[in-house]
């Protein structure tokens, strides 16, 4: 069977999808200066190859099945075609399966949204795979035809899985080199799942949506790192968990067994804060960890404990994020702008904390009730929004009891522009430690901030920080 595996790369702005929102996807366009220059180090640094499609990869070439691969050129010739489906770009991903079809190539699609959301799909499909897609895809390759919406069930055992195969998708192909201070090279990273799902309840998270919370055992993941580094040197990898460090002991083990296979690689992970202490992080900086992402959401503990998630003590974030520094890791946060609770005060509030808190980056999203979430449940009567590609996490969706959709698009904007451009992040991202000269940036951070006020209080009559 000839399998075309499609992960299409979008046109408009910066898309990704795969892992990200749980499999929704994102869309950046840039709306801004500032944000335009994030969207172009995007397209460089984030554009990472899908892990999902990897593992379909793998199991259809353990089958001795030809595999083509692309991100979106049409092909003449195939048996079948596998879309990974994605909220935000669902257009162009139902009009490359059309032309597919037309040709006589049966189609299916993957994914979160296809399985969420399958109306969108299945008019231009021959069939939609529900669930975690590995089941069904084996029973495809297998012989089964494949028809309408087809349920796959999760995979309780990981480990029984075999290793994403990358070179079915041309990874590692792409020249790989490092920014300063940057952490994640442009090109050649390897994305790597450690555990499927979240243990976390937050309501507006689509990570939980498909299914439970499982991990792969400690064996498994450095056969797989040690496979990674015996096919590419020194790889970059991209662990996609949202809370790789959940299990403390775990994590551990998996950074002694790095250390004792004397695997050569760098590595980035995504977490919680408390879920790391200072012993934890110095072993995950000796085994490779080169940069960390997590969420703080907002200053707010109300508006944390309203969405499900449990607030994390101020102390505890900075001690965290100072001790990265003083590692030589680079650390990004992540803010929600707009949750109901929320009004200008405290999105000012949380901006300000977020200048304040030091990352080596941010981002800055509007809060989005993603279809099946449980904020879903509590705000689809406010939802205006009917297109689903502009539920990207930049778009004002529904309407908001306290704030305009031009007063939202405003203070995410400000949120961008007040975080990057000031001269202490530069300071800080390259990592200035002269108290003279931090003395100085301090006196320019204030001259820029009251510009800042000035220009904005210009445009909206008042200033996001007084």
């Amino acid at each position: 069977m000839r399998i075309i595996l499609a992960d299409l790369k979008a046109t408009q702005g910066f898309v990704s999808k795969d892992t990200v929102a749980g499999g929704y996807g994102s869309r950046l366009r840039p709306f801004s200066h500032v944000t335009r220059v994030i969207c172009g180090i995007k397209k460089w640094m984030h554009d990472v190859p899908s892990v999902q499609m990897a593992y379909l990869a793998s199991i259809a070439d353990r089958a001795d099945h030809r595999i083509e691969y692309t991100r979106g050129r049409s092909h003449t010739s195939g048996d079948v075609a596998i879309v990974l489906s994605s909220l935000v770009d669902h257009r162009q991903e139902t009009a490359w399966a059309d032309a597919q079809r037309a040709k006589g190539i049966r189609v299916g699609f993957v994914g979160l949204a296809a399985s969420k959301l399958p109306e969108l799909f299945l008019p231009h499909a021959d069939f939609v795979i529900r669930g975690e897609p590995e089941a069904a895809f084996a029973e495809l390759i297998g012989g089964q035809s494949l028809t309408g919406v087809v349920d796959s069930p999760a995979i309780d055992d990981l480990d029984a899985l075999p290793f994403p195969n990358w070179h079915r998708l041309g990874a590692g192909r792409r020249p790989s080199w490092t920014f300063p201070f940057a952490g994640r090279p442009f090109g050649g990273t390897f994305p790597v799942l450690a555990s499927r799902g979240c243990p976390e309840f937050c309501t507006y998270c689509p990570h939980r949506i498909l299914a439970g919370y499982r991990v792969r055992s400690v064996q498994n993941v450095l056969d797989e790192l040690e496979q990674l580094c015996d096919l590419y040197p020194n790889p970059y990898i991209l662990f996609r968990d949202p809370l790789f460090t959940q299990d403390r002991e775990r994590c551990l083990a998996i950074c002694d067994g790095i250390a004792s296979r004397e695997l050569r690689l760098r590595f980035e992970c995504e977490t919680r804060l408390d879920r790391l202490d200072t012993r934890l992080i110095d072993s995950l900086q000796a085994a490779g960890l080169r940069a960390m992402s997590f969420g703080v959401e907002s200053v707010s503990t109300t508006t944390l404990r309203k969405a499900g998630r449990r607030p994390i003590p101020d102390g505890h974030q900075r001690d965290v994020i100072a001790h990265c520094r003083s590692r030589g890791i680079a650390t990004a946060a992540f803010y929600v702008l707009g949750f109901a609770t929320d009004d200008w005060q405290s999105i000012a509030a949380t901006i300000e904390y977020a200048v304040d808190l030091g990352s080596t980056v941010a981002q800055f999203k509007v809060l989005t009730p993603y279809p099946a979430t449980p904020l879903w449940k509590q705000m689809s009567p406010s939802v205006f929004e009917t297109d689903w590609e502009r539920f990207d996490g930049f778009t004002p969706t529904f309407t908001h009891p306290h704030l305009t959709n031009d007063e939202i698009r405003f203070l995410l904007g400000a949120a961008y522009t007040r975080f990057y451009m000031r001269p202490s992040y530069l300071a800080n991202y390259v990592r200035v430690r002269s108290a003279a000269v931090m003395e100085m940036i301090g006196w320019l951070d204030n001259q820029v901030s009251a510009y800042h006020g000035r220009t904005e209080s210009a445009r909206m009559r008042r200033p996001v920080i007084c």
